[in-house]
């Protein structure tokens, strides 16, 4: 079951990149061709200091079997595996995906404390990337919505998050497995067309001419802007925001559009005041930017050359 040399020099070069080579690992293994792909090659790169997850989500009647063939598995490949329960109140039955997707990260981030593991792996590719940017074209986001997932980032204070198979294709994924001579479990889920994401996957299956490689890499490119706005951002909080009382002052002036949102989100943030959706964010610079006064989440704005903000009056009864 090990793969071949080359995929696993490649893993290896990208996981280095990612973490330092003393740090224990765990990795999500959900039983799909993407994750088994992850349990090998690190099985093979680092072996003896990885330990590998199964997150039951309890939706499904199949998924306590799925993952009792991943345990099985991880037994073969003698990598230490743990189920991890998911602990409903209620289970959702809205927006299941990113219902189910939040257990799963404070389920992986609890288990990775109590292991002593510095970072978790998570499967995600070039792919999930491609279909990302497109679900968020689609619904109208900006530079930030766009951005690709990011190969690192803090899973909590403790615990890093890495995703060391964002440059390669599911296609690889899959052929790695299939040479290993493993049957992936199969999730309907992931084809289910109610699920935005299970039809923009097979929208770009059936499309010859968007290269999921290409949208992956554009995905890439519009995180970095982000971040160079974040950092253009970050002398702009302290010189063009300020406190007069109750409230702050923001001083937009011949700042680009981009900027001047990031600065008011940044005043809302200040003010502790839940960040707008995007439509009623734009709707309310219009007014400001016109000279009128709106109040959005919680907020009193009043706009013309400076835009001040404060806590909104209770409405009368």
């Amino acid at each position: 079951m090990t793969p071949a040399a080359d995929a696993t020099k490649r893993f290896a070069a990208d996981l280095d990149a990612l973490i330092d080579r003393s740090t224990r690992i765990g990795v999500a293994v959900s039983g799909g061709p993407d994750s088994l792909a992850l349990l090998l090659l690190p099985a093979a790169a680092r072996p003896g200091q990885i330990e590998a997850a199964t997150v039951d989500h309890r939706l499904r009647p199949e998924s306590a079997a799925e993952a009792e063939i991943v345990a099985s598995l991880c037994a073969r490949l003698d990598v230490p595996h743990r189920t991890l329960a998911a602990d409903w109140i209620d289970p959702p039955t809205a927006n299941m995906q990113a219902e189910a997707r939040a257990m799963r990260y404070r389920l992986l981030n609890e288990w990775a404390i109590e292991r002593g593991l510095g970072a978790v792996a998570t499967a995600h590719h070039a792919d999930d990337q491609a279909e990302t940017l497109l679900m968020r074209l689609l619904r109208g986001a900006g530079v930030g919505g766009l951005g690709g997932s990011r190969a690192r980032r803090p899973l909590s204070e403790q615990v890093t998050l890495i995703r060391p198979l964002l440059g390669w294709r599911k296609a690889e994924l899959e052929m790695l497995v299939t040479k290993a001579g493993l049957e992936p479990v199969d999730d309907p889920s992931n084809r289910d067309s109610r699920h935005d994401r299970s039809r923009i996957r097979h929208w770009l299956t059936e499309t010859d001419w968007a290269d999921p490689a290409r949208l992956a890499a554009s995905a890439s490119a519009l995180r970095d802007a982000d971040e160079a706005l974040d950092w253009a951002l970050a002398p702009l909080i302290t010189s063009r925001i300020r406190r007069e009382g109750d409230a702050l002052i923001v001083e937009p002036s011949d700042l680009p559009l981009e900027l001047k949102r990031r600065l008011l989100l940044a005043a809302f943030a200040e003010l502790g005041a839940p960040s707008p959706r995007g439509a009623d964010l734009i709707r309310a610079m219009s007014a400001l930017e016109a000279g009128e006064i709106v109040t959005l989440a919680g907020l009193k704005l009043a706009g013309g050359s400076r835009w001040i903000l404060s806590i909104a009056p209770p409405r009368r009864s």
